[in-house]
């Protein structure tokens, strides 16, 4: 069996799609995915399964929408592809500073001309980003609410889901609890 990490966006965002985290590891296992675990209320989820990850996205979008009603894109990556994210980080995490922070996009579809376009057009000085095979890796040296780019990043659309560096971690450190 192979251990996965699904990102669902979208749920329990702003009091909008509320989905307890209990329903939703339930709704995991009824689709035969195992040792399901999930980290806070954002939509991330830890588990392994027999099932090919072509297979996983579909199934697990289906379950949520026909558990829940809600039309929830996920992001799926295997444990491997998990710790290639995170060594491939070209930020280093170490040497943040006061509200400073990295995020990173996860990208359910080929980032698309459009979307480069609006993050390049709302680049500034003060933030960056990279854009790797399947995510986009950001720093931002300030809050992201007075981040050009963050606001430029919410336009890319539902093809992405974003996390925090300390997310990003923790679901690692899970993922590397349920393979061993």
């Amino acid at each position: 069996m192979a251990v996965y990490i699904a990102l669902i966006r979208g749920i329990n965002v702003g009091g909008h799609n509320k989905v307890p985290m209990a329903e939703l590891r339930d709704a995991c296992e009824k689709i035969e995915l195992r040792q399901v675990k999930t980290y806070i209320q954002s939509g991330n989820v830890v588990f392994e399964s027999e099932q090919p990850e072509a297979q996983l996205r579909p199934l697990l979008e289906k379950a949520i929408s026909d558990r829940f009603g809600i039309s929830a894109s996920v992001a799926i990556r295997s444990a491997a592809q998990w710790e290639n994210v995170i060594a491939s980080c070209p930020y280093d995490a170490r040497t943040l500073q006061e509200k400073q922070t990295i995020q990173i996009a996860f990208l359910t579809e080929p980032l698309s001309e459009k979307a480069a376009n609006t993050l390049e057009a709302s680049k500034d000085e003060r933030d960056e980003y990279a854009v790797a095979e399947s995510e986009i890796y950001f720093l931002f040296r300030q809050s992201m609410l007075d981040s050009k780019l963050a606001n430029g990043m919410q336009k890319v659309g539902r093809s992405m889901t974003v996390r925090n560096w300390n997310t990003v971690v923790k679901l690692a450190e899970l993922s590397r609890a349920i393979a061993n």
